[in-house]
């Protein structure tokens, strides 16, 4: 035990070492004012230390819908015909420019607030912006996805590839400089393995991909998310919910401002009034986001593959079935779960054989550690205190990309992106 406790103090030291030259940004200057990663995760950035942008109505875009027709062995049920062709949103510049491609975080739509927000970022800065959905959202499972199982990681960079072939076909006079990729959050991840992917594909020549919180093992990040639903928070009793709680405690915030504001400033401003969560609170409405997105990967997942696991495999499904009762179920499935049941399995069928352990290294970073490390282009920001992060991730961060780290002190998940000293950060790389 002490051999090994020495081996691991060495490596650490190594890994420290030969990554010291990576961008750690100092707490006392950087001027982000949220230091509780739950709250900076939930309420983001302050309105007034946000960059101006365009408002939606100074935008040339549209949303559009691909077909995009993978190959598959199943067929949509009747009442899944919104979902039949993707959709995405292209902001177009009226003159030549660079087209950068937004990858969404974990279960998210294209026009999630986030990806909406980058953007508005990368517009206002000339670039064309394509919206794409995650291959873990309701939609891209359903239209794009040719097994309809996301989390391997190279199977959805594939189908994130052949959308992104079919949007440069739907718009073949947008007069375009150069490509580039980036993501956030699971997004991230998607892009490092789409990138990956280009290379022997050579379809679009990525001048530049930027990592924006990315999981560094998909397997730890999805445990610390799953273990936050298990927090014990106080006011919870047999007839008293979490949701109850918190309905109570917005209630109450109203009523002491005398109106409601439902605008992008409102978990802020309701962080700093009395009525704030606490961090248990915090930690399980977090977490709790995040378990309605593994229900619903698995539940949709389940449901267009028939494995029963769920939804009977000859249960009739029309477009009056009503689905709830099941998607109740679903939420008894963490990610974990989902892992276990679908993943694992088919991903042994289509691979004849395979551990856990070989499944967690394939679909993280780790996978790439080699490409990463060598390739220039690619560049990522994180936040020393991520609650997706685990141990030694920020040391595997360190040594595969040195330099291309920018690591924020603080920041939570994804909560400082849209502070104006990141989004300056990011224009400044894509600028060269």
């Amino acid at each position: 035990m002490l051999r090994t406790l020495r081996l691991a103090a060495l490596l650490g030291g190594l890994l420290l070492s030969a990554a010291a030259s990576a961008r750690d940004v100092d707490a006392a200057t950087y001027g982000y004012p949220l230091t509780n990663p739950f709250e900076a995760t939930i309420a983001t950035t302050p309105p007034e230390l946000r960059p101006e942008l365009p408002h939606d109505d100074d935008i040339n875009q549209a949303d559009y819908s691909l077909n995009v027709r993978p190959e598959r062995a199943f067929t949509l049920p009747d009442n899944f015909w919104a979902v039949k062709k993707l959709g995405y949103r292209l902001a177009r510049q009226d003159h030549p420019a660079p087209l950068i491609f937004l990858i969404a975080g974990t279960g998210a739509r294209y026009d999630a607030s986030l990806n909406d927000y980058l953007k508005k970022l990368y517009y206002k800065a000339g670039y064309h912006v394509v919206q794409l959905s995650s291959p873990t959202s309701f939609d891209f499972i359903s239209a794009a996805s040719r097994f309809a199982t996301p989390g391997i990681s190279t199977e959805d960079a594939e189908d994130l590839y052949r959308v992104m072939q079919g949007v440069r076909a739907q718009h073949p006079r947008l007069p375009v400089t150069d490509y580039y990729l980036t993501g956030y959050s699971l997004g991230a991840l998607d892009a490092a393995f789409v990138s990956h992917l280009d290379e022997t594909r050579r379809s679009f020549n990525f001048k530049r991909v930027l990592l924006l919180n990315p999981p560094v093992n998909l397997y730890t990040s999805i445990n610390n998310l799953d273990k936050l639903v298990q927090t014990q928070v106080k006011g919870i009793t047999s007839t008293t919910t979490f949701y109850e709680l918190v309905l109570n405690k917005l209630t109450r915030y109203f009523q002491q401002k005398g109106y409601i504001d439902l605008n992008d400033a409102l978990l802020y401003d309701f962080q700093q009034s009395r009525q704030h969560l606490s961090n248990e609170q915090m930690a399980m409405l977090i977490g709790t986001s995040f378990r309605f997105s593994s229900a619903d990967i698995a539940f949709t997942s389940d449901l267009i593959n028939r494995r029963g696991l769920i939804i009977p495999p000859k249960y009739p499904i029309t477009e009056s079935t009503s689905l709830e009762p099941f998607f109740r179920r679903a939420l008894q499935c963490d990610f974990d779960c989902y892992l276990t049941e679908q993943v694992i399995p088919m991903w042994r069928a289509r691979t004849d054989g395979g551990s856990l352990l070989q499944l967690v290294d394939q679909v993280s970073l780790y996978a790439l550690k080699d490409y990463l490390k060598n390739s220039p282009k690619i560049a990522v920001m994180h936040n020393a205190d991520d609650v997706i992060l685990g141990p030694g991730d920020i040391g595997f961060l360190r040594n595969t990309f040195g330099e291309r780290l920018t690591l924020y002190p603080h920041g939570g998940h994804c909560g400082n992106i849209n502070y104006r000293v990141n989004s300056d950060a990011m224009l400044e790389f894509f600028r060269g």
